[in-house]
């Protein structure tokens, strides 16, 4: 599981019928450099994820890769590469604990 920020939102047509309803995000993978020094940053190549959790732009997530983001979807067979798993509320590295909120945008 990555932390990344979601840059934007998808639309895709026609669909596959067990992603109907679910949306498509951008997320920029957030690099450890970048996560110390609070500078809003992502740093890594993006890529696009599913979210059913409703993540807006701006917002920090985790998010899976590979099998494991098309586990929600068992036992169905669902071509993802990529799932946001949850919205961050706060992080800890080392001794220190921010909200994504408090980071220099």
């Amino acid at each position: 599981m990555r932390l990344g920020i979601v840059r934007g939102h998808i639309t895709l047509t026609p669909s596959v019928p067990e992603l109907v309803g679910k949306t498509f995000v951008v997320v920029e993978p957030i690099t450890m450099e970048n996560l110390k020094a609070r500078n809003g940053l992502g740093g890594g190549k993006a890529l696009i994820a599913v979210d059913a959790l409703g993540a807006a732009t701006g917002q920090t997530v985790a998010f899976t890769e590979g099998r494991e983001a098309a586990n929600p979807f068992w036992p169905r067979l669902v071509p993802v590469d990529a799932y946001c798993s949850l919205i961050v509320d706060s992080i800890t590295t080392g001794n220190t604990q921010f909200k994504p909120s408090e980071v220099q945008q």
